[in-house]
């Protein structure tokens, strides 16, 4: 519980450090993103970074590598995330989807030869995929400036701050050898990256801005995973 707490105040400290950084706007700033123009600089290194390095990596992996395999791959670390969806349900007092996140990780993990193969979902068991950022969202904390991190991408103030629990609670974390964690750590980015292929292209393909097109998109999946799909309508502006 110390170590939860200690994390949880780091987690604070750095979302009050970005909500002080994020006042610094101008009048014309987007409510939802003040920080417009710091934002598009990283997104654009982030894009730098994806064209050179990610993207034709993830290319050769889907090339080498036949599907079935990938989809082993990405099941594995499905799996991995349902311990700490488990926590987060339980934080949330979501008991049922606690319950069933737990049995999902055990299910797959002794018959699932270690989550490579998916028998939970044929089961019936669905999937609760919950993060801290999420808790604090149920918890009534508000998402603040839309921000983009280098490397990681789109988030919010409050995601961002929840990022520390959220790395501590990453199963990996278990793995002794910090060799085998960085491997298994890199092979995740790239199966990550691979699967993401196909929107990438439809999205590179369309005439849109992609800045601001990633952000709407984000911030709307988000707002439903928050509430489950059932966020509340927003507020009606008073009357003129």
């Amino acid at each position: 519980m110390k170590k939860i707490a200690k994390h949880a105040m780091l987690a604070c400290a750095s979302g009050i450090f970005l909500v002080i950084s994020g006042c610094a706007t101008g009048p014309q700033a987007n409510p939802r993103d003040p920080l417009e123009p710091l934002n598009r600089t990283v997104f654009g290194f982030n894009e730098v970074v994806d064209n050179a390095v990610l993207k034709p990596v993830a290319t050769v992996y889907t090339k080498v590598t036949p599907a079935l395999v990938r989809t082993g791959v990405t099941n594995f670390f499905s799996n991995l995330t349902e311990v700490w969806s488990t926590a987060n349900n339980a934080l949330q007092f979501k008991g049922r989807e606690a319950v069933e996140s737990w049995m999902r990780f055990s299910i797959n993990t002794v018959f699932g030869l270690g989550g490579i193969f998916d028998l939970a979902t044929d089961m019936g068991l669905e999937r609760h995929k919950e993060d801290f950022g999420q808790t604090l969202g149920s918890w009534g904390v508000p998402s603040g400036p839309y921000l983009v991190l280098p490397l990681l991408g789109s988030s919010t103030v409050r995601d961002t701050a929840a990022l520390p629990l959220d790395m501590q609670g990453n199963a990996l974390n278990a793995v002794p050898h910090s060799g085998d964690r960085d491997r298994l750590t890199g092979l995740n980015l790239v199966n990550t990256r691979a699967n993401l292929l196909r929107a990438s292209a439809v999205l590179d393909d369309a005439a849109l801005d992609k800045y601001t097109f990633s952000r709407d998109f984000y911030l709307q999946a988000r707002r439903s995973e928050v509430y489950d799909g059932n966020p509340p309508e927003p507020a009606a502006e008073p009357a003129k």
